[in-house]
């Protein structure tokens, strides 16, 4: 199926590992070029060497920390200076987790900034690039877990669920302009950083941390968090839909919250 991305222009924000760095080479497949955001200017380089190699006619590696405003701007602008246009924002990036006893003032206000305000910003910045192209797609990663709430990622699920209502907000005010805007709600994904960070922790329980069966178990044993497929995701499973979202093949789903988790009891 053709996604009409051939000459495409598209920015993924997270876009140097995990599931960003799927998406950016899933887009590049299509024939999209793409700038990708990251922070680690070492991880920004190999990633663009992948995304090259996946189809991309043109890279954009750029340096940014999302939880700085000034730092997105400047990053917007590096890319304006290159494109006068662009077709494409994938927002990626979200905060980390902690229990509610253990987060402090600080540590909320930085889990709504990289998981909300990361987003309303990169957005903003993003608008009249968007606004300047024949067609243009915003989606935006949020979580199952605001869906399915977890005592650990409380921080976490707040700023992903606010990130949401945003998008589904967002597709009310920019529909009549052409703009789709679609939220992807992972569930249970193993990507490299999971296996390595989680490796010891299920390994303690008998599990592998890179089988995605494995993976499912420990989440439903500890969690009760089962799926129907039985297994964890894959980066690329959570980029194919992504894709298709941010395509112009794409022409009448917005503001759709989808859920990409194997299967579960939510709508």
């Amino acid at each position: 199926m053709d996604l009409g991305l051939s000459g495409a222009k598209a920015i993924v924000t997270g876009g140097s590992k995990g599931m960003g760095l799927a998406i950016a080479e899933s887009l590049a497949a299509e024939g999209a070029s793409v700038a990708i955001m990251a922070r680690g200017l070492e991880a920004l380089e190999s990633a663009a060497e992948r995304v090259k190699a996946a189809g991309a006619p043109e890279v954009i590696p750029v340096g940014v920390d999302m939880s700085d405003p000034d730092s997105i701007i400047d990053a917007f602008a590096e890319i304006s200076r290159r494109w006068n246009e662009v077709n494409v924002l994938v927002h990626t990036v979200g905060p980390g987790d902690g229990k509610f006893e253990d987060l402090t003032d600080a540590d909320w206000q930085a889990a709504f900034d990289m998981g909300t305000m990361s987003a309303v910003r990169s957005i903003r910045e993003a608008l009249p690039l968007l606004r300047a192209a024949e067609w243009a797609r915003i989606v935006t990663l949020s979580a199952h877990s605001i869906q399915r709430q977890s005592p650990r990622l409380i921080a976490y699920t707040a700023a992903k669920a606010a990130l949401s209502s945003l998008t589904k907000n967002l597709s009310k005010s920019l529909g009549p302009e052409g703009i789709l805007v679609n939220c992807v709600c992972p569930g249970t994904i193993v990507t490299a950083s999971f296996t390595e960070n989680l490796k010891d922790i299920l390994a303690a329980q008998g599990f592998d941390s890179a089988d995605t069966h494995d993976v499912m178990r420990w989440v439903e044993t500890n969690f009760g968090h089962p799926c129907d497929l039985g297994r964890a995701g894959l980066p690329e499973e959570i980029a194919s839909a992504t894709t298709y979202l941010a395509s112009r093949r794409n022409g009448y789903v917005t503001g759709a919250t989808v859920n990409v988790d194997g299967g579960t009891d939510f709508i």
